[in-house]
């Protein structure tokens, strides 16, 4: 049997196991058998933890069968689904994880234009569902992101100036609550929950089934990469960058990118392994009007223009080869409601000795549509700032961790006078209760009595947490 653990340090007894995997629509895995190392591997190699016992539901019913077994014996709960997640939340040691591998289906309403997605499904299968009717919603910049914690962490991605942020267009979710009864939460119903979900993270339950509205595009796009080298232009084509996005319409998106350029072979042999300023390029209008809206860049003479009419399935792979599982990985982030000058040039200054060649640093900009949702739509609380800088260290050797971690922390340090406290849930390592209450901002009240409400007793923990309230005879959360 499992050597699964109640939060006390004592084993489950074998007896209720065994009574619980007879239950269970799904399958469990234990330390040993075939599968385990599998599930409980994640994005970032620094996190290598070991769950007493994997459970793979194959519906909603084997969710609530396991939530209610945990609450009956005190276990604690993870909950995976594409596991992307840089802090690790998708795995605890010694409980129970619940592993949404086997929950991935994604059914499209073409008439409708709206699409139900399991909480397992991962973006790369559900855009190439939705693609296949020449639809999409914003979604997650590396294809082997899970649409779950993307989408309850708000949903940053290469549409969010066109169409919003994920949540944004939300229709509907269907939730298992720490209680183990299933919700649906909507507009129309526990519409105090459908808010909180609506970028509160993992707090609140376990989304068995999204439901999105839909967006036609695709399935051409225009895209790609203008490589300029850091060879003493950096300075002028990073600022005439920031000029170009402030004033750009919302059909313009992507990134600025510090990066190490890797050895490909659409890369010019000179440029290969050395530092530059890479502008990822997305245009979401006629591709026919991409190179007139993207002119102020490209008469900067990029010393490689990687632009061309795509497929939105290989926009949305443009970071992948970089972005590997398998690294160890430690990031930072901050949003920013301007770049003056001098912000900018705090950022070249910080990031001239790359750490790593695998590490990347983004500036990502933001605005548009998303900045015009009103601000308590949804929980998150940080729509009106203009820029997400997002530092992603990347690396190998795990005798160089301090060496790396350090260096992410001196890039956003250097960058702290711009900086405003709320950012984005979803790139936020394990940085304490102040920083994801600074996330939430106004928010964070709201957000306090909805997890009073739906789950007072901290069930849902393995994530970016916001306590409930402590109570007489004990401190919920501990």
């Amino acid at each position: 049997m499992a050597s699964l653990l109640d939060r006390a340090g004592r084993p489950v007894p074998d007896a209720a196991l065994a009574e619980f995997a007879r239950g269970l629509r799904g399958a469990t895995l234990s330390p040993g058998d075939p599968g385990y190392d599998e599930a409980r591997r994640v994005f970032n190699a620094m996190v290598d933890r070991r769950p007493g016992l994997v459970v793979q539901p194959l519906d909603a019913a084997g969710i609530q069968h396991a939530v209610r077994f945990a609450r009956r014996h005190d276990v604690l709960v993870s909950i995976k689904g594409g596991g992307h997640s840089a802090p690790g939340h998708a795995v605890c040691n010694d409980g129970l994880l619940i592993d949404l591998c086997r929950m991935r289906a994604v059914r499209v309403d073409p008439e409708a234009r709206t699409a139900v997605a399991e909480g397992g499904a991962t973006w790369g299968e559900f855009d190439a569902a939705t693609q296949g009717h020449g639809l999409a919603v914003t979604g997650g910049r590396i294809r082997g992101t899970g649409i779950g914690g993307l989408t309850l962490g708000s949903g940053s991605g290469w549409l969010e100036r066109k169409f919003g942020y994920t949540v944004d267009s939300l229709v509907a979710a269907d939730v298992v609550l720490a209680s183990g009864d299933l919700v649906r939460a909507s507009d129309h119903e526990h519409q105090d929950l459908f808010w909180g979900l609506r970028g509160g993270g993992g707090n609140y339950g376990i989304v068995v089934r999204f439901e999105y509205r839909l967006h036609a595009l695709g399935p051409l796009v225009w895209g790609g990469m203008l490589l300029f080298p850091r060879d003493g232009r950096e300075r002028e084509v990073l600022r005439a960058y920031r000029d170009f996005m402030e004033a750009a319409p919302d059909e313009v998106g992507g990134a600025a990118a510090l990066v190490t350029v890797p050895p490909l072979p659409m890369i010019p042999e000179a440029a290969r392994g050395k530092a530059a300023l890479a502008i990822i390029a997305v245009y979401l209008g006629h591709p026919g009007e991409a190179e007139a809206a993207f002119e102020p860049m490209l008469r900067l003479q990029p010393a490689a223009a990687l632009v061309q009419p795509m497929p939105y399935l290989a926009v949305q792979g443009l970071l992948d080869e970089a972005n590997q599982p398998g690294k160890r990985n430690y990031w930072k982030a901050d949003t920013c409601p301007s770049l003056p000058d001098a912000a900018l040039d705090a950022l070249l200054g910080a990031t001239a000795r790359p750490a790593s060649p695998l590490t990347t640093v983004l500036l990502q900009p933001m605005g548009g549509a998303a900045a015009r949702v009103p601000d308590d739509a949804t929980a998150m609380g940080w729509r009106q700032a203009k820029w997400s800088l997002h530092v992603l260290g990347m690396w190998e050797d795990a005798s160089d961790d301090a060496r790396q971690v350090s260096w992410v922390r001196a890039v956003t340090g250097a960058m702290a006078p711009w900086a405003q406290k709320a950012t984005y849930l979803n790139y936020l390592m394990d940085e304490g209760e102040g920083r994801v209450r600074d996330s939430f901002g106004p928010h964070y009240a709201r957000m306090v009595a909805l997890k009073d409400k739906y789950d007072p007793t901290n069930f849902f923990r393995m994530n970016q947490n916001i306590k409930p309230t402590a109570r007489p005879g004990g401190v919920a959360g501990m």
